[in-house]
């Protein structure tokens, strides 16, 4: 993989962990959390995926490179329902 490619893929994965962020601040405390994740994962399947897809297409990226790269960015997903769950518990222990 090119060196600006690579930087490129970083860049988007910061993009990602930005969003993710966002996203944890939209937390309910009643535990009502899948509508989140659902929309971070579609904000992936709209933005990230399609670029991805191109890089594939140009040959700036083997298939084996986007498919690790989308699976990361999958792996988020589970990443963010976990944070989630803790702001979920840690609310919960507030109101005790």
């Amino acid at each position: 993989m090119e060196e600006n490619v690579t930087k490129e893929l970083d860049t988007l994965k910061g993009m990602l962990n930005n969003w993710k962020r966002g996203y944890l601040s939209w937390a309910s405390p009643d535990g009502d959390n899948e509508y989140v994740l659902q929309e971070f994962r579609e904000e992936m399947d709209e933005k990230l995926y399609p670029y991805v897809t191109r890089l594939l297409e140009e040959k700036h990226l083997s298939q084996f490179e986007a498919k690790e790269f989308m699976n990361y960015c999958y792996s988020q997903v589970e990443d963010l329902r976990d944070q989630l769950s803790k702001v979920e518990i840690n609310e919960s222990k507030k109101e005790v």
